[in-house]
């Protein structure tokens, strides 16, 4: 099956229902349908074997997206935040592509030696083509949509997505048609990244109106959920404290609309998730935990996961607010030891996944599943015997002192419970005695001075010794990529770049 078919049926079940709302754009989903079908003949006279788009999303996700699937070709959505030339690299990477580019991106990508069309005039052209189009009907096997990660360390890989792993993701987490006729998400995450992709599938799906904010603004983004009347919105965490913070600011002012809201894209600090629950009583908190490689979502916290974790006096259950939920339909979860042993519950080790919207596969390496089709995440991660899941951080982010392995987020979950923390990142720093130590960098809420000392008996007081940091760092803010994630490796070059034994970089 082709991702192709969730529009048709979409098509053929409501019609007349508006599909996307990007800026003055509103398009039903017979017009969605119609368009993508013109956007498939003329992928398909342009000679091409593969479609990326350079830009910020919007109408043209979709467009693109199922227009590509109905040409049979694959489709890739780059990273627009890049410079020229690790865009130009990218882009060589693929298979004499068509490059539809966003009016501001188009010099980027000018000069490549493919072709190159503007997302303007791309649409143009659309909006005049013949409907009279030879639609292809690609294999579940083959490629749908090509996604490089982020590649904060490395070159960036290629992960291959089928039809049939979206569609396993889209059907086995959405109920066909469950939206009601006036239901609405904001989506507001790149187009680049795996939740864009899933969410103009999903939304698509579930029979809800997909309202496109293009670049993220906390006051536009509450501003757009009461204009449109959204019910269902995603954000990463650095987002959700930028709209928590405006909410604040304006004290009697609700989202009467709104009835769920989704985080993921990088863990959110506890204090946040309650300071939301807080804020936001009437609206049903989801964490959602995926990989691009997972086709998106494998994990999910639900409302009443939340709802319970956040008022029980029961430590086991607490904990859960920290948790991303138990397996989706269709997920198997196993926690392996380094010796690839499986672990029982609430013990600590690599995250392994398995189930058909799992890929493992990228191009020029292959496929890393194993054997028996289990995916390594290279999370760190432990399930309790009730099966949620509990994210600890990359396995390359460990920190080894003194011959111990420290995961940051041990440190980082203590800290920013401290009253003047609003942000912490941990890292570890070379070091001849030690192999590497314990590096704090802190973000304090305005108006805080914390003392560093005080910081590290609070660290102390709750955790091993040899969980001190060593050193405690100061920043008004820290680097992170756009779905939040921080960028720990800048931290690191930054940290040792600076001859500095504590206090404010």
């Amino acid at each position: 099956m082709s991702i192709s078919v969730l529009l048709e049926m979409a098509a053929a079940t409501w019609p007349d229902h508006n599909a996307v709302v990007a800026d003055d754009t509103r398009v039903t989903v017979a017009e969605m349908s119609e368009l993508a079908d013109r956007a498939a003949g003329l992928i398909s006279s342009a000679g091409v074997g593969h479609v990326a788009y350079v830009g910020t999303g919007g109408i043209m996700l979709p467009l693109l997206l199922f227009g590509s699937a109905r040409a049979g070709r694959a489709f890739t959505p780059l990273n627009y935040r890049l410079g020229a030339a690790a865009l130009r690299e990218l882009i060589e990477r693929l298979p004499t592509p068509l490059v539809v580019a966003d009016d501001e991106y188009a010099d980027i990508v000018a000069g490549t030696g493919k072709q190159v069309i503007g997302s303007a005039l791309f649409c143009a052209a659309v909006r005049t083509a013949s409907g009279d189009t030879t639609i292809t009907e690609p294999a579940p096997e083959e490629t749908a949509v090509l996604l490089f990660t982020s590649g904060t360390t490395a070159q960036p890989k290629a992960v291959e997505l089928t039809h049939a792993n979206l569609t396993s993701y889209v059907m086995g987490t959405v109920e066909f048609g469950s939206a009601a006729p006036t239901d609405a998400a904001l989506v507001c995450v790149p187009p680049y990244h795996i939740a864009g992709v899933g969410a103009a599938l999903s939304n698509l799906y579930a029979g809800r109106t997909t309202v496109y904010l293009r670049q993220f603004d906390a006051q536009r983004w509450i501003t757009l959920v009461r204009e449109e009347a959204v019910t269902n919105a995603t954000v990463v965490p650095t987002m959700l404290d930028r709209i928590v913070t405006a909410l604040r600011a304006a004290p009697g002012t609700g989202l009467p609309s709104l009835r769920t809201l989704a985080y993921g894209g990088s863990r959110a600090p506890l204090p946040l998730v309650r300071a939301t629950l807080e804020l936001l009583p009437e609206v049903g908190l989801v964490n959602a935990y995926g990989l691009t490689e997972t086709s998106s979502t494998i994990a999910v916290s639900t409302p009443e996961d939340h709802r319970i974790a956040f008022t029980a006096t029961d430590p086991a259950i607490a904990r859960r607010l920290g948790s991303v939920g138990r397996a989706v339909p269709g997920i198997e979860l196993e926690i392996r030891a380094e010796d690839g042993t499986v672990l029982p519950p609430d013990e600590i080790g690599e995250l392994f996944v398995r189930g058909p919207q799992v890929s493992g596969v990228y191009r020029g390496i292959g496929s890393v599943l194993d054997d028996d089709g289990w995916f390594p995440t290279r999370d760190l991660a432990a399930v309790d015997a009730d099966g949620y899941l509990f994210i600890g951080g990359r396995s390359d982010d460990t920190i080894i002192r003194g011959g111990e392995n420290i995961a940051p987020a041990e440190l980082e979950d203590v800290l920013v419970e401290h009253p003047e923390v609003a942000q912490v990142a941990v890292v570890g720093l070379p070091d001849q005695q030690w192999g590497q130590i314990l590096v704090a960098v802190v973000v304090p809420v305005p108006g805080a001075a914390p003392d560093p000392e005080q910081l590290r008996d609070h660290v102390r007081a709750n955790l091993r010794g040899s969980r001190t940091p060593d050193r405690v760092v100061f920043r008004t803010d820290l680097p992170t990529n756009p779905t939040g994630k921080i960028l720990r490796r800048d931290l690191v070059d930054e940290l040792c770049a600076v001859s500095t034994t504590r206090g404010a970089l």
